[in-house]
């Protein structure tokens, strides 16, 4: 097998029965894969044991013919490696604590840059799922949402930027924390363990 043969075609290779497919696969990604295992886990003996974990899940997916991931095999394998490490942080009690729901305290926990590999992980997965309910939230207040905490402006720079009054501004982000509260608590995302 050519190395420029496709991730697509080596995973339709394998699924047909091409036994090799599989190991070209793990052989191209081995390197990226278990770097960004360990700049999790920080373990070279729990990398390897998550690394080999990832490619059994990924072969029993693969074989139950579950597979549709359509050319982006590289992120699907990732994805699954991410979640290993959770569940092995999870499995292990490591989990950090949260003090509270108060949605200010996420937030303010996702700027914190010293944050140690397990919190970091966590703060990864709130972080995805906040993103995807911040998404649902009336415009207006998802832009001064996202301004104040993505892109770190100053009420009265949203308030420039916006063409609306401070307090219109502080009002929107209220109603945005309020509405965003609710969100999370009706998809019963936890923010404590």
């Amino acid at each position: 097998m050519k190395q420029a043969t496709k991730d697509s075609q080596l995973v339709q290779d394998y699924i047909n029965g091409n036994e090799k497919a599989i190991e070209v696969l793990i052989n191209r990604h081995n390197a990226r894969l278990t770097g960004f295992i360990y700049s999790k886990v920080g373990d070279r003996e729990l990398t390897e044991d998550i690394f080999q974990d990832t490619f059994m899940k990924v072969i029993r997916t693969l074989k139950r013919g579950a597979y549709n991931e359509e050319g982006k095999f590289l992120p699907w394998v990732m994805r699954i490696a991410h979640n290993l490490i959770i569940d092995h942080f999870r499995k292990s009690n490591r989990m950090p604590m949260f003090e509270g729901s108060d949605v200010f305290s996420v937030f303010s926990l996702m700027g914190d840059e010293r944050l140690n590999v397990e919190k970091r992980i966590i703060k990864e997965q709130i972080e995805t799922d906040l993103t995807k309910l911040i998404k649902k939230l009336p415009e207006d207040q998802q832009e001064v949402l996202e301004m104040r905490l993505y892109k770190d402006m100053s009420f009265k720079e949203i308030s420039e930027n916006t063409g609306v009054s401070i307090n219109t501004a502080l009002g929107r982000m209220r109603y945005a924390l309020i509405n965003l509260r609710k969100l999370v608590e009706a998809n019963s995302i936890v923010l404590t363990d």
